[in-house]
This record gives structure tokens, sequence and C-alpha cells, in this order.
């Protein structure tokens, strides 16, 4: 590999266009799971709108005050010296006596934290000029259209631009068009992570953080808190020579006018992308909604990237305002967020299935609300009290196998290949389909070699849900459950090979 200290590079190139400015590109052809980059962030920090945090660790509602500037800092973090905070914005903060001011009671917002993340940026622009030069200034801001939304541009002016310059007295070091276009940088740049404690944090990688986007990405991304928060970028399918290299900047599992609404609004662009273009959204028909005035039609926007299209059935001439659409949605959206925000438990799962039949008579059987229904089930199943895995009928093994396989099918089409979500499913897959084999076996339905060749499935999906994880950071969610599955496979694979000799 080559490349900075900060920034190993593996075949990828960057390439400029008017369309998309700079981005990524595959140097050479790449298979899935190969490495792309490696890339250490130039300054991490508190995500903006948040409440009162630690400043190195990152957790919330610290009541603790760092002993030097009397900003947030739990009382671990003040006990180390060499932490992040000491490091970089403690002594200006220390010399200016801007004070930390404490907010009203009940209030989830601090205003005064937004400005680290950017200062942070500021002050690796003055230990690392070159990286700032090279790769941090050419990062797209999107200064025009941030001032067409005055009220955020003012707030983010005062809070940070302003504060920065008057009460922490930088003014001579930074001037207000400079921090305003960091404060661009981030908001259109920055990638989210979450620490060993899934704590959620900003990150801004400056060679990474150009990938184009794509509603069907073809790179798949891994941060690693244990090491320094390292990103590394993989193929997550076969790439060609020359292809761009694409990431999504919204979520997959979002419907397009959501997807669109999202990027419009954060990322101050509209995506053109397959799968935006098709109104049936690769044939999943993921946004599509049943036809009320035929009984085999489904309703798909006649424009899928305008928010305010018309709506109409692809097998009669019935047409439905975008207004009237998006009220169905919202009403039913608002019934499954009721239905979130209730304790985990058997009500909530039994609630979820409720709304899960009453849509089939709204929605097309794969749209994203059905979707996203069918994953809080499947997380469900299994782990809630009255429904816990021992006690599953087979009927309601068959239940969560099915679940599963539908929201596979989803990802195949919109996360190919090396996907964390897809990893997560394939696990959750192969419990029921191991236990329904042995159910089977025990109840003398199936066959030694029909159990046998169960099991192998079964090994299969924990294979491929270890291929896709071993990436992950080991102290991470998926990192442990990686773990996890593998036990499980030496387990199953060990039960393969005894059956294997008692049927020889």
């Amino acid at each position: 590999m080559r490349g900075t200290p900060a920034v190993q590079i593996n075949r990828t190139a960057v390439e400029w266009s008017r369309l998309y400015g700079r981005y990524l590109v595959a140097s050479g052809s790449a298979t899935h799971g190969e490495l792309l980059v490696e890339e250490l962030p130039l300054a991490i920090g508190p995500k903006c709108n948040g409440p009162v945090v630690c400043l190195v660790c990152y957790r919330p509602d610290v009541p603790e005050r760092c002993i030097h500037c009397g900003w947030p800092l739990c009382s671990a973090c003040n006990e180390t010296e060499a932490n992040l905070h000491a490091q970089l914005e403690c002594p200006l903060l220390l010399a200016s006596r801007a004070r930390f001011y404490e907010m009203p009671t009940g209030s989830r917002y601090w205003p005064q934290l937004d400005s680290i993340m950017p200062l942070r940026v500021l002050l690796a622009k003055e230990a690392q000029p070159e990286r700032w030069l090279n790769e941090v200034a050419p990062m797209e801001h999107h200064e025009e259209a941030r001032r067409e939304n005055a009220d955020i541009w003012h707030a983010d002016r005062v809070n940070i631009a302003q504060y920065l310059r008057g009460p922490c007295k930088l003014a001579e070091r930074f001037s207000e068009e400079l921090i305003m276009q960091v404060v661009g940088v981030l908001e259109v740049n920055a990638f989210e992570a979450r620490t060993i404690n899934g704590y959620p944090l900003r990150c801004l990688y400056p060679y990474t953080g150009i990938l184009a986007h794509n509603c069907v990405p073809n790179t798949a991304r891994s941060i690693h808190p244990s090491e320094g928060y390292k990103v590394r970028l993989r193929a997550m399918v076969d790439l060609e020579a020359g292809q761009q290299l694409q990431h999504s900047y919204t979520y997959t599992l979002d419907g397009t006018v959501q997807r669109q609404a999202h990027l419009q609004q954060g990322k101050y662009f509209r995506c053109s992308c397959k799968r935006c273009l098709d109104a049936s959204e690769l044939q999943t028909h993921f946004s599509s909604l049943k036809c009320g005035q035929c009984t085999e039609g489904w309703l798909l926007p006649k424009q899928p990237t305008a928010l305010e299209s018309s709506w109409q059935c692809n097998a009669c001439d019935n047409t439905t305002s975008s207004q009237d659409v998006r009220e169905i949605v919202e009403n039913l959206q608002a019934e499954v967020n009721g239905v979130q925000a209730l304790e985990m438990g058997a009500k909530r799962l039994e609630e979820s299935e409720r709304l899960l039949r009453k849509y089939k008579s709204l929605l097309h059987p794969s749209h994203y609300i059905a979707t996203g229904l069918r994953q809080l089930l499947i997380e469900m199943y299994g782990r809630v009290q009255g429904y816990e895995m021992v006690q599953l009928s087979d009927q309601l093994l068959e239940r969560k196998s099915s679940l599963c396989r539908k929201v596979l099918r989803v990802l195949n089409v919109f996360e190919p290949g090396l996907s964390r979500s897809r990893a997560m499913n394939l696990y959750e897959l192969h419990v029921p389909l191991v236990l329904l084999a042995k159910n089977g076996f025990i109840a003398g339905t199936l066959s030694g070699g029909e159990l046998r060749a169960r099991l192998v499935d079964a090994i299969d999906l924990l294979k491929e849900c270890v291929d896709i994880l071993q990436h992950e950071d080991h102290d991470s969610q998926e990192g442990i459950l990686c773990g996890v599955a593998k036990q499980a496979l030496e387990q199953l694979t060990l039960s393969v090979e005894g059956l294997g000799s008692e049927l020889d």
C-alpha cells in the first residue's frame, strides 16, 4: 500500500467532474471485501444539536466538569491528563475564560458544544497545513445553498463563528468566512461513528469523505474506535477498474421520497441514481401503495425524484396527489412510531404483527414501512418475554424465518455483498433453521440426511455472516456478533461432522 501515515490507499484514485466534483474511483479491479482505503480522522468531536457530553469519551448527560476550564468532562477522563480535550481546546478555553453555561432544566441542546468539532478542525488545519490544503480545503461545503436556510445559517454564525471569535478570543487566528466553511465541510462530509460504549460522535475523513453517493452503494466502511477511529473502506461487491466508488449518504431502507428529502435538506443535492429514477425502486416496490380503484395495481410516483410528483396506478388510470400519499404514509408511520415507543416486550411484538396485518390492504408487501416492521419483529422473536427462542413453536420459528427471508430479499437488492445489515439478518435466520431442523428430526419428520442438509444450509449462512463481520471493530456490536457467529459455526460444523460419521 502507499500513501501518507494518515491515509493508506489501495487501488483507488481521485478524479473530478462538473457533476460530482472530486470523487474516488477504483484504479484497478477489486474483489468484494478487498481493502481500498485506511484513514485516520483529521478530527473527531461531538455531534451537533445534542445533550451535554464528555468531550473525550462522549458519554451523554455528564454532570462533571473539567478541573481546568470547566467544560464537560467525566471524572474518569479528568483523571487522564493526556486526553484529547487537554491536548486541543482546553488551553484555549482556559486562557480566554470562555465559561460553559448551564442551560435550563430539561434542555436537550447545548449550543456551546456545537463549536467544539469546528474548533478541532481549525486546530488540525494549523497542525497539518499540508493535509488541510490538499484534502480538506477542496471539500464541498455548499455555502450558497446553506445561506438559503437563513435561520440555520444565522444560528451557526452566532453559536459557532461569532462564539469562537468573540468569547473564545480567536478572531486573529480564524476568520468568520473560514469558520463557516469548516461548519459546511462538517455538515456535508462528516461521518457518524460510535465509541466502544456505543456513544455517537462525528469524524472527518478528508479522503474517504469525498465518496460519491448512491442509494445502492458498492463500498462498505467500518470505523474502529480502538484504533483511533480509523476508517477502513472495502469493496462491497466486485469492482472494475475505473468504476466510481459509492457509499450511501442516507438510510438505504427509506423510501425514495424520504431519501430525496434527506439528501436535499442535509447534503444539498438531488439523487439521480438508477434506484431513484425507477418508480418501482428496482422492482422491489419499496414505496408502492395499494391502488384503491383496482385489485391488481400499485400506485407509483410519475416522477420519482420530484417530492411533489403525483402517483399513478400501474394497472389502471387512477391518479393520486403527492399530498394524499404523504398523508397516508405519515399516518401509518405515526402508528409505527407509537409501537416503537412501547417498552420491549410481548405487547410491542403483538402490536407490530397487528400493524403488519392491517397494512396488507394499503401497502405493497415490500413497502419500507412493512419492511421496517419485519425488522422489528425479527429482533423481538426469541428475545422478549413470552417469545424466548426456546419457547417458540415450530409455527413461530417458521414465522421468524419467513420475516428474515423477506428482509434479506430487499437487502440483497439495496445492499448487496458486504453489508452489516445483511450479516445481522443472516445470523438471525440461521437460528430458527437449526431449531426447526432439530425439532423435525426428533419428531421423526426429517431423516438424518435431511437434518444434515438443513444444518449445512445454516452453516452457509453463518459463514457469510462471519465473512462480512470479520472486518468490524472487535468491540463493536457487529464485532461481538462476529465472535458469537464464529462459535456457533464451530459448534454446528462439529454437529454436522458427527452426523456424517453416523450416517456413514
